[in-house]
């Protein structure tokens, strides 16, 4: 008589599948098996936490970023029913970054999120606050609107909910670049970026507006970011070199989302 164990060798066996295991980075890190499911985890929160707000607060400050990373994102917050209670009318959309480029040049940030949330979300237009990055005042300007319309909360719950953050190749995020003077800013929360490496120069948000913000999630996906993911877990590297080291909350949550190819 063959028994169970005989009629299948331990060599046709089928093993368990491994869960990612996630990197030792600062905050809460969250691991998915593939790109699209990490996007899925990033959207769920994001709803979920944008709901919250409007509950707390009435309304909902949520600031984006540029990159190729990130658009998937906002694609699928816009076309799936899943996402759809996003409260897009309480909603008060902001740029963490900007080139100082006209909006319709095709290198533009909110150029490209306008048209895929902008003009397809019913977001009240005065509830939309893009960056006049061709201004030769731009960073004075948008640090004026920041300031103004936050200030309508009460007191410290003035900052925003939910950052969206990328991070490059070279450990930058927003447009906080390797060895560029606005590393060091600490007075402002907008301020322009110049450097050797950075073309156009770019107008961002600051350290100090960043880490208030009640929220920080940098999405991270490919295998290509999977050596810098690395490095900012197990490195002793300075903040001058690797800036996404610089995003340390006061008060609030770093969330990290990353799929399984960037955790390594």
């Amino acid at each position: 008589m063959t028994t169970p164990d005989a009629a299948r060798p331990d060599d046709d066996l089928i093993p368990f599948a491994e869960e990612p295991v996630p990197p030792s980075l600062p905050g809460t890190v969250r691991v998915s098996a593939t790109a699209d499911a990490t996007i899925d985890a990033l959207a769920a929160d994001l709803v979920a936490h944008a709901l919250a707000c409007v509950r707390q607060f009435g309304d909902f400050h949520l600031a984006l970023s540029g990159g190729n990373t990130p658009f998937p994102l906002y694609e699928r917050l816009m076309y799936d029913p899943m996402y759809r209670d996003l409260p897009w009318k309480r909603t008060h959309l902001w740029m963490v970054d900007e080139r100082c480029v006209p909006f319709d040049d095709p290198m533009s940030n909110f150029g490209k999120i306008s048209e895929i949330i902008v003009d397809h979300s019913g977001i009240p237009p005065e509830q939309v606050h893009p960056i006049e990055a061709t201004a030769s005042d731009a960073d004075v300007r948008y640090e004026r609107t920041l300031r103004e319309t936050l200030a309508w909360r009460e007191k410290g719950h003035d900052r925003l909910d939910f950052v969206l953050l990328g991070m490059g190749d070279n450990g930058h995020t927003a447009s906080l670049f390797p060895h560029t003077a606005v590393l060091g800013v600490k007075d402002r929360l907008a301020a322009r970026c110049t450097g050797a490496d950075v073309t156009p120069d770019r107008i961002t948000m600051t350290y100090p507006l960043l880490n208030a913000s009640r929220v920080l999630a940098p999405l991270v996906v490919g295998a290509g970011k999977a050596e810098m993911v690395a490095r900012v877990a197990t490195g002793h590297d300075p903040i001058e070199e690797i800036p996404i080291k610089g995003i340390r909350p006061v008060g609030g949550e770093l969330r990290w989302y990353l799929d399984a190819a960037a955790a390594g």
